[in-house]
């Protein structure tokens, strides 16, 4: 997966003009948005767009930054989590779990 040459900023901003509005963070296995509250499974998600990032000074300060969508064409929302040996058990499970359904949708780097 290719490095992004965007800023996480700039990709936020990007997916979010794109419909990809509501902040998902991982809470007991689920997403849950975090303006409403509204929890879901991993596996109902589509990844419609996923962009890695790396830190500046050091290549193992790494990010990944996923677009996500309720079905193809309907946006939800974005969620972020470190990448690597440093990943939090929760979030390396949430990001195997969105795996699952990966492939019907698009995974690009810009």
């Amino acid at each position: 997966m290719p490095r992004s040459p965007e800023s996480m900023t700039e990709a936020l901003q990007r997916f979010q003009a794109r419909g990809f509005t509501h902040e998902l963070r991982a809470d007991r296995g689920l997403l849950r948005e975090v303006a409403t509250g509204q929890l879901h499974e991993p596996e109902q998600l589509g990844i419609a767009e996923l962009v890695r990032f790396e830190g500046s000074s050091d290549p193992d300060e790494m990010a990944i930054l996923f677009a996500l969508e309720i079905q193809p064409g309907r946006p939800l929302g974005t969620y972020s989590t470190v990448f690597g040996p440093g990943t939090p058990p929760e979030d390396a499970e949430i990001v195997r779990r969105l795996g699952q359904r990966r492939a019907p949708h698009r995974t690009t780097s810009p």
